[in-house]
């Protein structure tokens, strides 16, 4: 029953990241919402890490699992996307670089600014 709990609770913010997605008229995934609901969630202590922690968990274990479909996806449009494949990987490339680079900023920027609190 935790776990089914846990999920209610995960989808439940997943459907009002959906909710804002389609009442704001800005450029932002719905999936964008949902985390960043569930982050202010979690940092206000609105939900607890133990009421959405093991749930959390296995989703990260089988994530790998639900990029399957998209690839398949791929495969199928090939002839269509074999010709601009140039441009697609170099903005995949520098777009990567660009999320390692600011994620590492980011992360260093918060280890010192509360680096002192987490021992």
């Amino acid at each position: 029953m935790k776990y089914v709990y846990q999920a209610t609770i995960i989808f439940a913010v997943t459907l009002l990241g959906e909710l804002l997605h389609v009442l704001l008229p800005l450029p932002i995934p719905a999936a964008i919402y949902g985390l960043v609901l569930l982050f202010l969630a979690l940092q206000f202590s609105i939900v607890k890490l133990e009421q959405v922690n093991a749930v959390s968990k296995f989703l990260i274990a089988v994530m790998g699992l639900l990029f399957v479909a998209p690839a398949v996806n791929i495969v199928e449009i090939w002839k269509d996307i074999a010709p601009v494949l140039l441009p697609i990987g170099v903005v995949l490339v520098v777009s990567t670089v660009l999320v390692f680079a600011v994620s590492g900023l980011v992360t260093q920027w918060m280890l010192k600014r509360g680096g002192k609190d987490n021992g």
